[in-house]
């Protein structure tokens, strides 16, 4: 990884990057298809992206910093980039050579302000894990601290050295080719970059600040307080810095660790149904939910020999709680006007409810959306549960593609919240998968989307009654406005407004002034040639002459589309 002395060169290399396939998809998939090469440049564009996933996987290997972070971010949002990179980055794993014990004790020292040996009784110099923001190591705590906190043996994670700058240098640069990007008519109308960014780098600072961590661990302590399926690490604080905290060492079985799981009596399939529910708590239940639950994050802890042991053998416990998330109410309410939505099949409404949530920008074409959502009703509107799982899964396939590509063509982008949620989401049926192959995440669904349709019944008759006082209201004042249409019509003030004829109009006429620009850049393109070997000078007077008309035939779209 980088040192702080290269953050210059460091921030050139991104830059650099960045620049030449951004130039590279411009060229692609802008320049050639106003030339009649959009077949062409079609054809390799599945390559193309994966190529660039590829590079940009081994640039964040070699950056470190948060470009492994980044390339994290990007594989989940499914929701603004196409399919052949995020497969690609979603194995990058968040691994990096450790940093020299000497400077991690410096680190460590400075910020508990006094040395190892007083702090700790025993501090490890092998790291049992090194990632891209810090590293940590086992410990002991010292006898007098021990007393004071009941803790004894703890994980102690210390920010990488020089971290705080590295962040820095990426951020200025991500918001560098956010800028870049975002004056491109065809990105800015799709997604809001700089705002993605500003949200990554959020979530970055929260993740490089342990007291934010030490505080939502405690908090997520506080949500199972009591319930024996969850175990939390408890926090020294006495031994806790902004760079530095200090926790409980509860290591035990990984949860993908079946064969552990086997030799210790318990069984893999309970641990899978068991952690999707404790998962759906979060999320459903509490509002504050582990976003990263990733196998290195999970342990199986074997209850210890007792009177409980018997009616609970072992405990899912958590670590790791610098990424999470919440459920805030507006986002409840939201989500449950999409769920009322869905369930009277009306497009429009969803539509203005999935604006409600925020993942709409304000361009978004609404009526195209309105079709895609008539069309998923159309195909699987009214099915359960247990219907869905019958159907052919190359159907689910087919239209995940279609409706995948109308989703991506609009200006579309899951809010923060709901990114985690599809993060947390995605991985706990993952895991579950691997700790049981007949693993349906629907079963482990199923209890809580029927808890929320009971709770929201309650609301139904009163969203009937709303939705009948509308109806009545349209009807009283339907005579009128239709005698208000009928003289409009008899003084000829009706106008009926044709938005998409419009739309195709205007694409013909500036095709049409693009063909024209072209024609007249080859005439006076191949004549200048011609009369270069006659006559020098007019000859390089048209060459240069021809360069006007090649501009529009270039850029015409462009200038149109920000008229």
């Amino acid at each position: 990884m980088a040192d702080v002395g290269n953050t210059r060169a460091r921030y050139r290399r991104i830059l650099r990057f960045a620049g030449f396939y951004i130039i590279q998809v411009w060229w692609f998939e802008l320049v050639l298809p106003r030339f009649g090469l959009a077949r062409y440049s079609a054809r390799g564009r599945a390559a193309r992206l994966t190529h660039i996933a590829q590079r940009f996987h081994g640039l964040a290997v070699d950056l470190g910093g948060l470009m492994i972070k980044v390339g994290q971010f990007l594989s989940s949002r499914l929701d603004v980039l196409p399919p052949e990179i995020t497969k690609e980055l979603e194995g990058l794993q968040d691994e990096v050579p450790a940093v020299p014990f000497p400077a991690i004790r410096r680190l460590a020292e400075a910020e508990l302000g006094m040395p190892l040996e007083h702090a700790y009784a025993s501090f490890d110099e092998v790291p049992v894990a090194a990632a891209s923001l810090g590293q940590a190591h086992r410990a002991r705590l010292a006898p007098v601290t021990a007393a004071d906190t009941g803790l004894d043996f703890v994980v102690v994670k210390v920010q990488r050295p020089g971290i705080e700058a590295i962040v820095d240098v990426d951020l200025a640069a991500l918001r560098r080719v956010a800028g870049w990007l975002n004056r491109v008519r065809v990105v800015s109308d799709h997604v809001d970059l700089p705002e993605l960014v500003e949200e990554f780098a959020a979530t970055s600072f929260e993740e490089i600040d342990y007291l934010h961590e030490a505080a939502s661990a405690e908090r997520f302590a506080e949500s199972f307080a009591g319930d024996p399926r969850v175990g939390v690490p408890r926090v020294a604080w006495e031994r806790t810095t902004r760079r530095v905290l200090t926790l409980e060492d509860v290591t035990a079985i990984k949860i993908n660790d079946v064969d552990a799981l086997r030799a210790a009596g318990i069984d893999p399939s309970a641990v899978a149904s068991e952690f999707a529910a404790v998962m759906f708590d979060q999320l459903f239940g509490h509002g504050f939910f582990h976003a990263d639950p990733h196998p290195g994050n999970i342990f199986v802890t074997p209850a210890k020999e007792g009177p409980d042991a018997a009616s609970r053998p072992w405990t899912l416990t958590f670590v790791d709680f610098g990424m999470m998330g919440e459920v805030p109410d507006t986002l409840r309410s939201g989500l449950r006007d999409v769920l009322l939505a869905v369930a009277a099949r009306d497009g429009k409404r969803l539509v203005d409810s999935i604006r409600g949530v925020g993942i709409l920008l304000p361009s978004a074409d609404t009526a195209e959306l309105e079709r895609a959502m008539t069309q998923l009703f159309a195909r699987f509107g009214g099915m359960g549960f247990a219907e869905l799982r019958d159907v052919d899964p190359k159907e689910f396939r087919d239209f995940g593609r279609e409706f995948g590509d109308v989703v991506r063509s609009l200006p579309f982008q899951l809010p923060e919240n709901f990114l985690l949620i599809v993060r947390a989401m995605s991985l706990t049926s993952g895991m579950c998968s691997g700790l049981d192959p007949a693993f349906n995440v629907w079963d482990a669904v199923e209890p809580y989307a029927a808890q929320l349709l009971r709770d929201e019944r309650g609301n139904v008759a009163q969203a009937f009654l709303q939705e009948a006082l509308s109806i009545a209201g349209v009807s009283a004042r339907l005579p009128k406005r239709l005698d208000s249409l009928a003289t409009r019509v008899e003084d000829g003030k009706v106008v009926v407004e044709t938005p998409r004829l419009e739309k195709r109009l205007a694409r013909l006429e500036r095709m049409g002034r693009r063909i024209l620009s072209a024609v007249l850049f080859a005439g006076l393109f191949i004549g200048g040639i011609i009369l270069r070997s006659e006559d020098a000078v007019w000859g390089t007077v048209l060459l240069a002459v021809s360069v006007v008309p090649l501009v529009p035939a270039l850029f015409a779209g462009f200038w149109s589309r920000g008229r």
